[in-house]
């Protein structure tokens, strides 16, 4: 019997993948994977402690080759924060279109779930971590004392506009998922049009001044 073959993380991301379209189902646990792609076990846990590791591991690495790939490009690094953005969108969109029936099966029975926050945690991270190297938040007139609130509260609200933005695209139908290239331009364009009017700034101002007049007075 031949001796299976030790696998790197990438190589366990991609036989998973395949596993599923293949199957056109998850495997039932680890053991159902590995045996039917013909792997150790201990080669898999050496770089994931379960299935669910591995899809969540997925989504991170789709978006950081999307990163990856606009980085590369000079103009991308030319480019204003909200052209940065988008940029990321599209390519990142463009990635999750090539992998669109791994990502359906994957999400099937979640995806209009609170759980599917879940599958999406490592993403949300790298997500994050973007928009804050972006500093959007300096877009707005900095509130004394709540500079900390402003950054949580744009990265945070950027993380739900991209998963709103996922759960539209697994609806879309229309041609080359145009109406979802629609939508991203749309809501980041109107995002930044909010910052751009002091939007935050002003409800932030307004919520730290009821917060003075009804909890520090009592």
């Amino acid at each position: 019997m031949a001796k299976k073959k030790k696998v790197s993380k990438l190589d366990i991301l991609t036989l998973y993948m395949d596993f599923v379209v293949e199957h056109q189902n998850k495997p039932l646990d680890v053991e159902d994977f590995c045996e039917t792609v013909k792997i150790e076990t201990t080669s898999f846990h050496k770089h994931f402690k379960s299935l669910k590791k591995v899809e969540k591991t997925v989504f991170k690495e789709l978006f950081n080759n999307s990163l990856e790939v606009l980085n590369e490009s000079e103009e991308f690094v030319s480019f204003d924060k909200k052209n940065q953005l988008l940029s990321l969108y599209f390519t990142f969109f463009e990635n999750l279109n090539l992998n669109r029936e791994y990502i359906v099966i994957v999400l099937k029975g979640c995806k209009n779930k609170i759980k599917s926050f879940s599958t999406f945690s490592d993403l949300k991270k790298e997500f994050i971590q973007f928009v804050n190297h972006l500093e959007i938040s300096e877009s707005i007139l900095p509130i004394d004392g709540l500079e900390k609130a402003q950054r949580k509260f744009v990265g945070e609200s950027a993380w739900i506009q991209l998963f709103l933005t996922i759960k539209f695209w697994l609806d879309d139908t229309s041609e080359s998922f145009e109406k979802t290239d629609i939508l991203i331009e749309k809501s980041i364009n109107t995002s930044f049009e909010l910052l751009e009017n002091n939007f935050l700034k002003n409800a932030l101002d307004l919520g730290k001044f009821i917060y003075k007049e009804k909890f520090q007075k009592e």
